[in-house]
């Protein structure tokens, strides 16, 4: 049941200096490096949003020749 309650919680989408994303809980100050994205809702929510932002893996570093 502990499950089922976490994926009705209310996450926050956030993304760090490499342009990575995670979900965090929104009850939660965001961690150090990193910033809110601006999206907010469950976690189906939140992990469809990055799916849809978040279309290569790749970090920033990476992408721009590092």
């Amino acid at each position: 049941m502990a499950a089922e309650t976490a994926d009705r919680a209310d996450y926050r989408v956030v993304v760090n200096a490499e342009e990575q994303y995670s979900i965090w809980d929104a009850t939660l100050p965001v961690p150090p490096g990193w910033t809110d994205a601006g999206h907010t809702g469950d976690r189906q929510s939140c992990l469809d949003h990055v799916e849809a932002v978040w279309t290569d893996m790749r970090p920033r570093s990476l992408r721009d020749g590092g």
